[in-house]
């Protein structure tokens, strides 16, 4: 499971044109699995979020990738961050990550959430729906994909998915992970507890405690031995040589990417004593591991190398 995963979030870079985007995103992949992170995570979206950019930008579909770099790279887990539920049906869901665990060598790994991204959904003709009616399709869902996964052939006739002795064929190459990313207390937390390997936190440092006694309710409400689940927290973070080099390329993501402003507060910038120092911080509240972006400046060579190994040895 993840404690150490780079996402990658980002497909606009300053000065990289549309023909050596491929090979900018697997010099990150390779950065990442050589300088200890375990994971590499991509987003599973078609527009840029509005919190990063503007939907016009560059958007890869994630599975498509995921794939390509499994031609890169041989030891990191592959998955998205997170993938979502609305855009897939079930069956086809658990194929895909199958396909993918086939073609990388038992490295995939199912990261899945109930979708939020609304614009994004009525632009493209996906269903949106209610709050209640997504978390309702992620639940039949996640029964259906987990079946498909551990070698069943599940039957289900849902609210929202109908399937008939699902076969999925060939199986995974190994026991594919399943993590389910948020940090809703009621929902997603619970589900975590019934259904997942992994917790993706999405919250404020001060917020770790109150998630994680949350998931201890839903654990032993539900009979889960709690130590069976790794929870990593998300973050974003700008790391370079030296202090003032690092403000200045998250300074120069802001003003070339005005709509992630409200992103700078919370992203960790600074040298390697500096991250290391507040990553460390956060592991004593008690996540096993992160996922991380660099957003600002993962394309910079040498910048995901540097963030692997300030960050490698507090998690190993």
């Amino acid at each position: 499971m993840t404690l150490l995963g780079y996402q990658i979030p980002n497909f606009t870079y300053p000065d990289i044109p549309a023909e050596e985007l491929f090979a900018t995103i697997v010099a990150q992949a390779v950065e990442a699995e050589e300088s200890g992170f375990d994971t590499v995570f991509v987003m599973d979206h078609f527009y840029q979020l509005p919190m990063i950019g503007t939907p016009d930008q560059e958007m890869i579909e994630c599975y498509t990738l995921l794939s390509a770099l499994a031609q890169h790279t041989s030891k990191v887990r592959l998955s998205a961050l997170v993938t979502g539920n609305t855009y897939r049906e079930p069956a086809l869901l658990a194929k895909t990550v199958t396909g993918l665990d086939v073609v990388s060598g038992g490295r995939a790994q199912l990261g899945i959430g109930a979708g939020w991204f609304e614009h994004e959904h009525d632009a493209l003709g996906f269903t949106f729906g209610t709050f209640t009616d997504r978390f309702e399709r992620l639940e039949e869902s996640l029964q259906i994909v987990l079946g498909m996964l551990r070698g069943e052939r599940p039957s289900l006739d849902g609210k929202w998915y109908t399937v008939r002795d699902a076969i999925n064929s060939p199986a995974p190459l190994s026991r594919i992970p399943v993590m389910i990313g948020g940090g809703g207390e009621r929902k997603t937390l619970r589900m975590v507890a019934q259904y997942a390997d992994e917790s993706n936190l999405i919250c404020a440092p001060e917020d770790i405690g109150r998630k994680l006694t949350a998931l201890d309710e839903h654990c032993d409400r539900l009979g889960r031995d709690r130590s069976e689940i790794t929870v990593s927290l998300q973050t974003y973070a700008c790391i370079a040589p030296t202090h003032d080099q690092a403000v200045a390329e998250a300074d120069a993501f802001i003003e070339r990417t005005p709509q992630a402003a409200p992103r700078r507060a919370g992203m960790i910038v600074g040298d390697p004593d500096e991250v290391h120092a507040r990553f460390e911080a956060l592991k004593e509240s008690g996540v096993d591991g992160f996922s991380v972006n660099l957003m600002a400046n993962g394309h910079v060579p040498g910048r995901v190398s540097l963030l692997g190994e300030t960050l490698a040895p507090i998690v190993t």
